[in-house]
C-alpha cells in the first residue's frame, strides 16, 4: 500500500507541475497531494512503533502568529524555540528531545529519511527539506519529543508543507494553538478535519485572549469544532494576552491538560486509523485515475476488435482464398522432391540445372525491378495490407471517441498523436517479423510433406503410381520450358507438376488425409500469424502506446495496480498491509 500511495503522490505532483497555480485544477490536486503526503508519512510510523523505536511525539501546530513557539517554550519551561513577530518564521520541523538518548531517537532519524537533520541555528529558510532535533532536559514533561512546526496558512506555506505534514503524521498528540484573530480561519478547520481519522488526542490552546472575549471565543470554537469534527470536544486552555510571563498556575494547568492527552494515546489502533484515513479519501484520490483508466479500457477494447477483424480478413483473403493460398502447395512441392525415382533423380536434377541457367540470366537482369514491383509472397502482400488497414481503423475509431468522450477528450487526442508518431515504426517491425515468421514456418511445411510421404508409404501401389506421375510431370515441365524460353522458374516448378500430383492424390485412397493435412496446416498457420504478428507486434505495440504518452500529463496507473491496492485495503484478517 505504501508503494502505491507514494507512486500516486508522485504522479499527482508531476501532473500538477503542468497546471497554473491560480487554477482550480491545481488547487484540487494540491489538496490530494497534501492528503497523500500525510498518509505516506503516517503508514511507516506503525513499523517504528512495533519495533519500539519511537518515543512519544507531541506536535504544536497552528496558523501564523498564533504563538506556537511561545507555547513550546512554555511547555519546556525555557526559551528553546525561536520566537519572531514575522509571519512564517518557522518553516522547518524543530524537535526538542526531552531526556531521551540517541538510541531512543533512531526511529525518528529514519522516519525523516529524505530530510536532512541540521543544528537548529543553521536551519536555512531557502532549504525546506531539513529539520532539527535538539536534546533538552526539563522536569516539566515526560520523556518525549516536542515539535515546533511550520504554519499551514501563510502565502508560502505550500512550499514547506511537506515538513509540516510529516510532523503532524508523526505526532501522538496534537497541541493546536490558535489566537483570537485566527481561530475561525478556514485553514485551521481544513487541517483539523483532515487529521480527524488519524485518531490523535488534541489539546487546544486559545491564545492572546482578553478577559472580555474569552468566553465568546471559547464557546465559538467549541461550536465550530462540533460542526467540523465528529469526536468529543478536546481539552481547551484559554490564555489571556500578556507581555509578561505566564503565571505558574496557568503553566501547570496547561501541563496537566497535556498529560491527560498523553494518557489518551492509542498506538495499538494505528493500522485502524491508517485504513480509516485511506478509505475516507480513496475515491477522491482515484477519480482522475479511474477516468483515465476508462479511456484505456475503451482503447484496449478497440485494439481487441481490430485484431479480431484482422484475423478474419487474413483467413478470408489468404487462407480461404482459392487463388492466393499457396502454403499447402509448397508442402506438395517438397513432397515432389521426396518422390524422386531412384536412377532417374540425377537425370532430372541435371535437366533442371540446364533449364535454370538461361532463366537465371533473365532473373538477374530484371531482379531490381521484380523486387520493387512484386511482394516476396502472396501472403506477405495480404498481411501488409491488413496491417495498414488496422491503423486506418484505429485512427477512425479514435476520432469517434474524441467526439463522443468529453471527459477524456484530451486523452484521445494525445493517443491519436502517439499513434501517428509510432505507425511507421510499428509497420516496419511488422514487416521484419513477417520475414522471421516465414523462415520459422518452413519447418511446419516440411513436417506436412513428411507426413504425406509417410502416409503414401502405407500404400505402395499408390506411391509407385505417384512416382510415375512425377516423372511425367518433370518431362512435361522440360518441354514447356523449352517452348516458352523464359517462363518464371517458380511457375515451371508449380503449375504442370502440381496439377498432376494434386489431382492424383485427391482422388486416391489418401484423399481424405490430404484434406485433413491441409486443414491442420492452415490451423497452425493461423495460430502462428495470430501470435507472432498480430498479438506480439501490433496488439502489443498499440497496448503500450498510452505509456509512451507524455508522463507529465497522465497517471498511467494500470487497472491491475489499482486492483491490487484495493485488495490490500480490504484485507481484514491481518490488517492493512503497509509494504
Amino acid at each position: 500500500m505504501l508503494e502505491f500511495i507514494t507512486n500516486l503522490k508522485q504522479r499527482y505532483q508531476i501532473i500538477q507541475s503542468g497546471f497554473a497555480e491560480d487554477g482550480t485544477q491545481w488547487t484540487v490536486f494540491q489538496t490530494c497531494i497534501e492528503q497523500l503526503i500525510l498518509i505516506e508519512s503516517f503508514l511507516p510510523k506503525g513499523q517504528f512503533i512495533e519495533q519500539g523505536r519511537l518515543p512519544i511525539n507531541i506536535a504544536v501546530i497552528g496558523p501564523t502568529q498564533s504563538g506556537k513557539s511561545t507555547v513550546v517554550n512554555l511547555l519546556l519551561n525555557q526559551n528553546a524555540a525561536g520566537v519572531s513577530p514575522l509571519a512564517g518564521y518557522t518553516v522547518h520541523p524543530q524537535g526538542f528531545a526531552v531526556d531521551l538518548t540517541a538510541d531512543a531517537l533512531s526511529g525518528i532519524t529514519q522516519y525523516f529519511s529524505g530530510f536532512q537533520e541540521v543544528q537548529q541555528h543553521t536551519l536555512d529558510h531557502d532549504r525546506y527539506a531539513c529539520y532539527s532535533l535538539n536534546p533538552i532536559s526539563t522536569n516539566k514533561l515526560p520523556e518525549c519529543v516536542l515539535w515546533d512546526t511550520p504554519d499551514f496558512d501563510s502565502i508560502d506555506a505550500h512550499s514547506y508543507r511537506e515538513g509540516a505534514l510529516k510532523s503532524l503524521a508523526l505526532a501522538d498528540v496534537l497541541v493546536l494553538v490558535v489566537s483570537k484573530e485566527k481561530y475561525a480561519d478556514q485553514s485551521v478547520w481544513d487541517t483539523m478535519a483532515l487529521l480527524e481519522s488519524l485518531n490523535q488526542p488534541v489539546l487546544v490552546v486559545v491564545n492572546k485572549l482578553t478577559a472580555e472575549s474569552q468566553l465568546i471565543v471559547v464557546d465559538s470554537f467549541k461550536e465550530r469544532w462540533q460542526q467540523v469534527r465528529h469526536d468529543k470536544l478536546p481539552g481547551i486552555m484559554p490564555i489571556l494576552f500578556s507581555k509578561g510571563e505566564i503565571p505558574e498556575a496557568q503553566q501547570n494547568e496547561l501541563l496537566n491538560l497535556l498529560n491527560n492527552s498523553i494518557n489518551k494515546i492509542k498506538r495499538k489502533k494505528h493500522e485502524v486509523a491508517a485504513t480509516s484515513f485511506i478509505k475516507q479519501h480513496w475515491q477522491s484520490w482515484l477519480a482522475p485515475v479511474r477516468s483515465e483508466q476508462e479511456a484505456q479500457t475503451t482503447w484496449q477494447i478497440l485494439i481487441d476488435q481490430a485484431i479480431k477483424q484482422a484475423l478474419v480478413e487474413y483467413q478470408r483473403d489468404y487462407l480461404d482464398h482459392p487463388q492466393h493460398y499457396d502454403t499447402f502447395q509448397n508442402a506438395l512441392i517438397k513432397l515432389l522432391t521426396l518422390l524422386e525415382v531412384p536412377g532417374l533423380a540425377n537425370v532430372i536434377a541435371q535437366s533442371r540445372k540446364l533449364l535454370a541457367w538461361p532463366l537465371r540470366k533473365v532473373f538477374s537482369a530484371g531482379k531490381r525491378k521484380y523486387n520493387q514491383s512484386y511482394p516476396k509472397t502472396q501472403e506477405t502482400a495480404v498481411l501488409q495490407q491488413i496491417a495498414e488497414h488496422v491503423f486506418l481503423q484505429m485512427g477512425d475509431k479514435i476520432l469517434d471517441q474524441v467526439d463522443l468522450s468529453h471527459e477524456n477528450n484530451k486523452w484521445w487526442k494525445a493517443i491519436n498523436s502517439q499513434l501517428r508518431q509510432e505507425k511507421g515504426i510499428i509497420l516496419k517491425h511488422f514487416e521484419h517479423s513477417t520475414e522471421v515468421y516465414h523462415a520459422g514456418f518452413k519447418q511446419e511445411i516440411e513436417n506436412t510433406a513428411q507426413g504425406l510421404y509417410r502416409k503414401l508409404e502405407e500404400h505402395p501401389a499408390l506411391l509407385n503410381g505417384l512416382r510415375a506421375t512425377r516423372v511425367t510431370a518433370d518431362a512435361a515441365m522440360l518441354a514447356l520450358a523449352v517452348q516458352a524460353g523464359g517462363i518464371g522458374l517458380h511457375d515451371l516448378l508449380i503449375a504442370p507438376a502440381m496439377l498432376s500430383v494434386t489431382s492424383y492424390l485427391a482422388e486416391s485412397a489418401i484423399g481424405s488425409y490430404l484434406q485433413r493435412a491441409e486443414t491442420e496446416l492452415k490451423h497452425q498457420q493461423l495460430n502462428a500469424v495470430k501470435q507472432q504478428l498480430f498479438t506480439q507486434v501490433i496488439q502489443q505495440a498499440l497496448t503500450g502506446l498510452p505509456e509512451k504518452m507524455m508522463r507529465n500529463t497522465y497517471f498511467n496507473i494500470s487497472t491491475r495496480q489499482l486492483a491490487e491496492a484495493e485488495a490490500q485495503l480490504e484485507q481484514k484478517r491481518h490488517g492493512l498491509r503497509i509494504l
